[in-house]
């Protein structure tokens, strides 16, 4: 996962576009409507639609090296994506997906991404060693976090209370930042390259998954783990805490999803479900999943080049969803709306609505 994000260079340049993606005609069939040659939509012919979207599905395109990395702002109206070409492309979610900017500063691959929670500024972790704090509305770089000795592979913005920031490197240490004060305010090591990182639902707790394949559990307060994850029998590449903050969704390169139950009084046997059905592949890219806003379904990037959707409560796939020609590295739910988005290897970006 270390030197993944820079295996090979980007490709040839290409222009930002939005085109309407390939799809089969059947009895719900998408026909094209209105749009210049390099802007156009499909709207259904058949079943009602569901999202606000201007089609059933876009297609937006314009990176020109593999994309790792796409969020949703909080308000849904935003969508933020970048890649190996250390680019932060912003485009509108709605009319006709318009890229809005391109940030740039970093100075290696940008692995993730993560809103604030007043969806004012946007952070990134990148494998130039540092993390970097954008202001969406200036379009501007506004704090360079420096400090983690190798690349840094995961971001995480806390939910409420203080502004903290916690980051998760190659040098085996999570570290976390006040947004207020200059350096980072602690440090926890591992032992391990660190893959991913999350906070717990109040801030307390920062947990990582790493390449020892189990997720460790960090109290800020005692300053010391304080609970261990195991059951997964390869690297740990994305963490996900559930909407109301008991449940922790992990993926992992042994092609597992998995739902941990990490309430203070829960059994030892904190692992309540296992979903399977994505897949990972020698490109060992780091793989990120999402749960829906209400908690019902979850997402996570797949190599086969599908987009997996699970039904949280029977366990199965629910969408498997075709398009990219290449791995799906992250995808993630609109936080008001049945959309889900996906970002590949393929340099493209798809947004699609699905059933409520």
């Amino acid at each position: 996962a270390a030197d993944n994000p820079m295996k090979r260079p980007a490709a040839q340049s290409a222009a930002l576009s939005v085109v309407p993606a390939k799809q089969a005609r059947t009895a719900g069939e998408l026909i094209q409507h209105g749009g210049s040659a390099n802007n156009k939509r499909l709207v259904s012919a058949g079943p009602s639609r569901t999202s606000s979207l201007h089609a059933p599905i876009m297609l937006l395109t314009g990176h020109e090296g593999e994309i790792y990395c796409g969020k949703f702002s909080p308000t849904g109206s935003i969508l933020a994506t970048a890649g190996y070409e250390r680019k932060i492309f912003l485009w509108t979610v709605y009319d006709e997906c318009e890229n809005l900017a391109v940030l740039t500063g970093h100075g290696g691959a940008i692995l993730e991404l993560k809103f604030t929670t007043d969806g004012e500024t946007l952070v990134s972790a990148a494998s130039d060693k540092t993390a970097a704090l954008w202001d969406l509305e200036a379009g501007l770089r506004i704090k360079r976090l420096k400090g983690h000795e190798k690349l840094i592979n995961s971001v995480d913005v806390v939910r409420r209370g203080p502004q903290l920031l916690c980051t998760g490197s190659d040098d085996g240490t999570i570290r976390l930042w006040d947004r207020r004060v200059r350096g980072h305010t602690h440090s926890f090591d591992s032992g391990n390259a660190v893959t991913s990182v999350a906070f717990g639902d109040t801030g307390e707790l920062v947990y990582s998954g790493g390449i020892d394949n189990s997720i460790q559990a960090w109290d800020l307060r005692r300053s010391a783990c304080t609970m261990r994850l195991r059951g997964h029998s390869d690297t740990v590449t994305g963490l996900a805490l559930s909407p109301d903050g008991n449940y922790l969704l992990s993926n992992g390169m042994d092609a597992s999803l998995r739902v941990w139950d990490i309430r203070p009084y829960a059994s030892q046997d904190r692992c309540l479900k296992i979903l399977s059905g994505h897949r990972h592949s020698f490109e060992q890219n780091l793989l990120r999943c999402a749960w829906q806003p209400d908690g019902r379904r979850v997402t996570c990037g797949s190599s086969d080049r599908f987009v997996y959707v699970w039904d949280c409560a029977s366990r199965q796939v629910v969408y498997k969803l075709p398009g990219h020609t290449g791995s799906v590295n992250e995808t993630h739910f609109h936080p008001k709306e049945p959309i889900i988005m996906s970002v590949g290897s393929d340099k493209k970006v798809y947004l699609g609505e699905i059933e409520p």
